[in-house]
């Protein structure tokens, strides 16, 4: 089903009525193919975003768009003739696992992804029509040539490695960033969104993408829809923000992800390390809600999912109770057990990162110290084919190759190989055989996403009634397995039970390995017991539930916001905000400034007039004529009001006559230059500095970048220039800190923007709107026009108290009154402008009105 907004666009676009059904419609999607070699940027045209409309709504049930860069189908030719193709599920497919993890009658699934095999052009309007009828997929159809520059090019070359942290210290050492291969990337993800529209119901269907050879997809996605409901799973490691910022391309990436709604990681490490690279280099701040972790961007919250992927439970339980897997597991007994002979199991890719020459290096190891187990430990390695090619697996085949000849060689002996190498595909209940039989469990993998061997394994240990059988098991008998496992793959942190090592520590992973041979068997069952009731609860269904859970919370309120695009190319985002917090328009209060007499100013300095980046601080003498201009005109009255010392604003603004100052945040006030100094509450007793200082000063010289600045009644510590990681966190625990030692004193300690700070209390930027009402009702000048203009949470008083004031007599009735925030999204102001620049342009705007009727 098509959503009404999209199917209007259709029509307009091919003078045909909109179809009445999915599956009509879908006779009709168009083959999507590209030019090789040319980028398909984004349409900057603001005009073709569509806002979905919330009011519209479907009879389909929920329905769910999975996309990937591979589709869960295995495609033959037909034997006949070789003409024409026959299609199957791939059940071993994350993907459709995931589908009945969801359950059918829950939600309808649509996958859209490549094909392993290469479709003619003349073949492929058929082959979408049968996929989409059959079994609800959408091919991506790519030419060879770019499928080639995009997957084995930019994603396995570049991505893929660096992401498993490994450096492009030299063309032979990870591959260089090749802006062709990147343009390539960017291409098939435009065209896996083309496909993606034209089959989306944007109103009502959610997307789920996977893995990072489509980062850049929510962004075309977002540009399009701007209301999408959106997920991204990352499947790899995300690295740590060291690593990641080599990319040349660094913020491209990290701001498409942006554009979901939730973003999932494996672990805490990948999502922190995500967290830390969106701080670092885009200066976004998240925290945790309720258990929910939130970036503020643009309006928008997108959460962040940490929740380790499972295993398909009915699919391996069923593969065990197969006659062909009792046959294998009976078949390796005789092979193994009955020869007296332990196994040892490792499954893994033939990859640099999957450590399987480390892993031979460590049997190699076992077998020199402990002479005991020559002759009775065997490994097993199993070596499934490299999903990349290249240099580096033919090293890494060519060194397992040459490792294993040599311990056969040192080791072997008539009737017992200590390493057997199977580099051949195996089907997957062959694989399930060899866990079954398996003492133990080795996966020492250097870097991985996740890794899925080790649950398998728990899973197939269990058994059935069955296998108990051909292992000479009772029924009563408590199952028991052992897990080696390095400490830089995803599934670790959840198998508690595990033997975790350093894959580099070749010693470590030998006495790891000879412990778990050599571990009572009561305490190989405890562990196993732990890591079953584990794997068998959070399987793949659990966290496809659980992902969609989170997807649909996030974008509940979607419905209720306001969207627009803003940005171009791939720095495209949407800005998402309550229906009545909008942005202030020039023509608006220009207007309303000409039509109005007496008007109230109240202006923030840092943040608002001067961009908080700047190094001087100081105004410019364009800021200053600015202000002037302002002060001239007798219908107004003008305040800056700032958290710096009057001594610091009197000095900066001395050019400035008739311009009210508040400083130290309206601690002090005066209404015009030459004016007297006041206090808005009860003169402060400062000797609570003594107890602050110190230690303000002991973390000021454990904190590299930060200082501290005393003013009269007030002390900061400014860690602007310090690590923005380690500055938070030496903030808060400078604020827990002074919070306890300041207890007992009439002061206030609050954090800001890279800052902890100390004040009397009582003092806030809302006494100085209060002040300068009443000063006006002094005046009998009843402000028809008013304007507060802050960037951060100390101005939310200002706003708050400009709001209460609207229907008293501080303020006249139906006066304009425009509370105006920089930047800060959510706000108790009712309109925002995005910077520095747009406030100067404001202020520019209504300086020129107040020329031309009070000139010079």
């Amino acid at each position: 089903m098509v959503s009404k907004s999209y199917s209007n666009l259709l029509e307009l676009a091919s003078g045909e009525a909109p179809s009445p059904s999915f599956s009509r419609m879908s006779r009709r999607i168009p083959r999507v193919m590209t030019v090789a070699g040319i980028i398909s940027d984004i349409d900057d045209d603001a005009s073709e975003s569509v806002c979905s409309d919330p009011s519209s709504s479907s009879a389909m049930r929920d329905r769910i768009i999975i996309v990937a860069n591979q589709l869960p189908i295995k495609a033959h030719r037909k034997p006949e003739n070789g003409k024409g193709w026959t299609f199957s599920w791939d059940e071993n497919s994350l993907l459709l696992q995931l589908k009945d993890g969801l359950g059918d009658d829950d939600i309808e699934v649509i996958y859209v992804g490549c094909l392993r095999e290469e479709i003619h052009p003349n073949e492929q309007d058929e082959v979408s029509q049968i996929l989409l009828e059959t079994f609800k997929c959408v091919p991506t159809f790519l030419p060879p040539d770019l499928f080639t520059r995009y997957y084995h090019g930019f994603c396995k070359q570049q991505l893929w490695p660096l992401f498993h942290y490994m450096l492009p210290l030299s063309p032979d050492l990870g591959g260089r960033f090749n802006r062709s291969l990147w343009q390539a990337y960017v291409s098939v993800n435009k065209i896996f969104a083309d496909r993606i529209m034209e089959v989306i119901n944007p109103e009502d269907d959610f997307v789920w993408v996977h893995d990072y050879h489509l980062m850049v997809l929510p962004t075309f996605l977002r540009k399009r829809f701007n209301r999408v409901k959106l997920g991204f799973f990352l499947h790899s490691p995300f690295p740590s923000s060291e690593i990641y910022k080599t990319l040349p391309i660094r913020e491209e990436l990290l701001r498409a992800l942006l554009n979901s709604d939730l973003i999932g990681f494996h672990t805490f490490d990948y999502a922190r390390h995500f967290l830390s690279c969106c701080s670092r280099m885009l200066g976004l701040t998240y925290e945790s809600k309720r258990g929910y972790i939130g970036l503020e961007y643009c309006g928008r919250t997108v959460s962040i999912k940490i929740l380790p992927v499972g295993i398909h439970m009915v699919q391996l339980q069923s593969v065990l109770s197969m006659q062909e897997t009792e046959d294998k597991v009976t078949e390796l007994i005789k092979q193994f057990c009955d020869q007296g002979r332990i196994m040892l199991l490792g499954v893994d890719d033939m990859d640099i990162f999957k450590g399987i020459s480390l892993k031979l290096l460590a049997m190699e190891q076992l077998l020199v110290q402990h002479p005991e187990w020559q002759g009775k430990v065997v490994l097993v390695q199993i070596a499934n084919p490299a999903r990349g090619r290249g240099k580096d697996v033919k090293e890494v085949q060519t060194e397992t190759y040459t490792t294993v000849k040599r311990i056969n060689e040192t080791f072997g002996r008539p009737g017992y190989t200590p390493v057997v190498l199977i580099d051949a595909p195996l089907k997957f209940y062959e694989r399930i055989a060899y866990y079954v039989v398996a003492e133990c469990c080795l996966v020492t993998a250097v870097r991985d996403g996740m890794n899925l061997i080790p649950y398998e394994y728990v899973i197939s240990r269990q058994g059935n009634e069955r296998l108990d059988k051909v292992l000479g098991l009772e029924p009563s008998t408590p199952k028991k397995s052992m897990l080696v496992i390095s400490e830089f793959i995803g599934c670790s942190p959840s198998l508690s039970g595990a033997i975790r090592v350093n894959p580099w520590n070749i010693d470590a992973v030998a006495d790891a390995m000879d412990c778990a041979l050599d571990m009572a068997a009561s305490e190989k069952v405890l562990r196993h017991e732990k890591h079953y009731r584990y794997v068998s609860t959070h399987d793949v269904g659990y966290w496809a539930r659980s992902f969609l859970q989170d997807l649909e919370r996030t974008c509940r309120d979607h419905s209720r916001r306001r969207c627009w695009g803003i940005g171009f190319g791939l720095s495209f985002r949407v800005v998402a905000l309550d229906s009545n917090f909008r942005k202030l328009s020039m023509e608006h209060i220009v207007s309303a400034y000409k039509r109005t007499t007496t008007r109230a100013i109240l202006l923030d300095y840092d943040g608002t007039l001067m961009p908080q980046a700047s190094i001087d601080k100081s105004p410019s003498s364009k800021s200053i004529d600015i202000l002037n201009s302002l002060c001239r005109d007798k219908n107004n009255m003008v305040f800056l009001v700032s958290a710096k010392s009057r001594n610091t604003l009197t000095e900066w603004f001395s050019p400035c006559e008739k311009l009210g100052i508040a400083a130290e945040h309206g601690y002090f006030l005066r209404l015009r230059r030459d004016a007297e100094w006041e206090t808005c509450v009860p003169v402060a007793d400062c000797s609570w500095k003594q107890i602050a200082e110190p230690v303000m000063q002991l973390y000021t010289e454990t904190t590299d970048g930060s200082t501290i600045e005393d003013k009269e009644t007030a002390l900061v510590w400014c860690y602007e220039d310090a690590d923005p990681d380690f500055g938070s966190c030496q903030a808060k625990e400078l604020l827990d800190h002074l919070e306890s030692v300041l207890s007992n004193e009439p002061v206030t300690v609050k954090s800001g923007p890279n800052l902890v700070e100390v004040k009397p209390q009582g003092v806030n930027k809302g006494l100085v709107a209060k002040r300068l009402l009443s000063a006006m009702q002094e005046k009998e000048m009843t402000p028809d026009f008013v304007l507060c203009i802050g960037d951060d949470r100390s101005d939310e008083d200002m706003f708050e108290v400009i709001s209460s004031s609207i229907s008293g007599p501080s303020i006249a009735p139906r006066a304009e009154v425009f509370a105006c925030t920089v930047g800060q999204k959510p706000s108790k102001a009712k309109y925002f402008l995005d910077d520095t620049a747009q406030i100067v342009r404001l202020m520019q705007g209504l300086a020129s009105v107040s020329e031309l009727a009070f000139p010079l």
